[in-house]
């Protein structure tokens, strides 16, 4: 099927064209995409005048539970979001997981650099041990673009992990180190140390596994025992096809091709004010093939400059490693 843009342009997107190319997304996917033509209709939205970000209808993340959110074809790449055996998980079929791949790629070059400049670390215990990881998927492409002998995942190998990291401090290597918030808690305590060539990222993933920390205490706690004077963050999710970095202090920025409104926490159909807390809404014109428009259950806030913070969530939800937590 006919795409209504080049997926080429979204890599450097210039501010002033996300609008347009947002509205032909829109109307394709309203036409194409069963659930979410049904969801405008049941919902009674229009999409007949589109001549602002806020006038585009945003698809409740919860349809990933229940709905197959897919255009075409049933795909063959299935992900599916983390929980509990007993939990109702969000699936996201991906009809062509380049695209995918040519979003996270571009987005790390633009907050990162090439990923062969980096020795590339992923401590993601929980998802390891299960299978259709959006998140594993991107780190092992990304450990594979690396190069570097010591690139991998470590599973629970803290002592082999502290070992490597110590090699790679005394050679002076850049690493960039992406963890869930308890492995990297568990490791840090296990290991303190003073790391002054390691980036740490955060991507999350207290639910269910120990008290939850606010994201400052996490925060503090990680500086302190590895010795670092900031740490990054990560914000994505199973239902997208795109990621959010914040470079310290929990301000996120999204690359040019993905955009957050903050809608009213009490009507969902209206927006709220730079600076005021709601519902997080993400454009992400990379999910090009699925819904690139949904209302997620995370809290948080706009700054003036398109940057963003997550404050917390609402009950049961289930955005990637939940990051973070409440306040």
């Amino acid at each position: 099927m006919n795409t209504p843009f080049d997926i080429q342009q979204l890599w450097n997107l210039p501010t002033t064209e996300f609008m347009d190319l947002a509205k032909q997304l829109c109307v394709f996917q309203a036409s194409n995409n069963p659930v979410y033509k049904q969801w405008i209709k049941l919902s009674n939205q229009s999409i007949s005048e589109l001549e602002t970000l806020d006038a585009i209808p945003f698809l409740p993340i919860s349809f990933f539970k229940n709905q197959d959110v897919f255009i075409g074809e049933k795909p063959n790449t299935l992900f599916e979001s983390s929980g509990t055996s007993q939990d109702v998980v969000s699936k996201h079929w991906v009809v062509d997981t380049k695209i995918y791949e040519a979003s996270f790629f571009n987005c790390f070059e633009h907050f990162y650099g090439k990923p062969s400049k980096y020795c590339i670390i992923g401590l993601l215990p929980s998802y390891l041990e299960r299978q259709h990881s959006s998140l594993v998927y991107m780190v092992d492409k990304l450990i594979q673009a690396s190069g570097h002998p010591q690139s991998g995942f470590y599973l629970n190998e803290f002592e082999k992990l502290n070992e490597v990291l110590k090699q790679l401090e005394a050679n002076k290597v850049n690493t960039w180190f992406m963890g869930v918030s308890f492995g990297l808690i568990d490791f840090s305590t296990a290991f303190p140390q003073q790391l002054k060539y390691a980036t740490v990222i955060e991507t999350g993933g207290m639910k269910g596994r120990k008290e939850e920390l606010t994201k400052e205490a996490l925060h503090a706690l990680l500086k302190n025992n590895l010795g670092v004077n900031t740490i990054h963050s990560e914000y994505g999710m199973t239902e997208l096809l795109s990621q959010a970095y914040s470079l310290g202090n929990g301000v996120f920025e999204c690359p040019s091709w993905m955009q957050v409104l903050i809608r009213d926490t009490e009507d969902a159909l209206t927006y709220v004010n730079d600076g005021k807390t709601g519902g997080i809404n993400v454009i992400d014109l990379a999910n090009i093939n699925s819904c690139s428009f949904i209302a997620t259950q995370d809290l948080g806030k706009k700054n003036p400059n398109n940057s963003f913070e997550v404050l917390g969530r609402f009950d049961n939800s289930d955005i990637r490693g939940c990051n973070l937590m409440v306040l």
